[in-house]
């Protein structure tokens, strides 16, 4: 087996482990289900391309890349858009086809909540997704948005106050 059959395999091992993980946590910073794919796409194929280097923390090290092209995306689109609202895919409506969102959101008070906190401001939404769904140590958190771990503990807390008040309207 060459070293290009490796690297394609070790990418196959990485995309079924996270691509379900990276795709949430992508949707809940650019809200669009299109763009997503998109860069849930372009995080893969930039993880191929630097497969040569050694990352000692390749789930870390996605999380990074699909944060930096989410962050590039909703910049360009700013630059474009500039006070203008472009049209926004429906959050709730995931077309007919079998979308892991849906897989991992699946029943209403999931939906409810997780609409919920799409309504939050980043970096609340950004920590709380991190946290809960991706399972992330607040001092991992704190590292990968360059914060105090205390600055983590505090917006994580005032997030999810935010949240159950929302809840509790509902």
């Amino acid at each position: 087996m060459g070293g290009e059959d490796l690297n394609q395999k070790l990418l196959e091992v990485l995309y079924e482990k996270y691509y379900r993980e990276i795709y949430v946590y992508i949707y809940a910073i650019c809200g669009r289900k299109n763009l997503t794919e998109d860069i849930l796409q372009e995080t893969f194929l930039k993880a191929f391309t630097a497969l040569k280097d050694s990352h000692t923390n390749m789930r870390a090290w996605l999380y990074v890349v699909a944060r930096n092209l989410c962050l590039n995306e909703i910049k360009k689109e700013d630059r474009v858009h500039s006070g203008e609202n472009p049209d926004k895919e429906e959050r709730s409506g995931y077309g007919s086809s079998p979308d892991p969102l849906d897989e991992v959101i699946g029943k209403e008070e999931k939906n409810c909540l997780w609409n919920a906190l799409l309504s939050l401001d980043s970096p609340g939404r950004e920590i709380l997704v991190l946290q809960y769904f991706s399972g992330f140590q607040q001092k991992e958190i704190a590292a990968f948005l360059h914060l105090t771990p205390e600055n983590i503990r505090v917006q994580s807390y005032r997030a999810k106050r935010k949240l159950r008040k929302m809840l509790e309207k509902k």
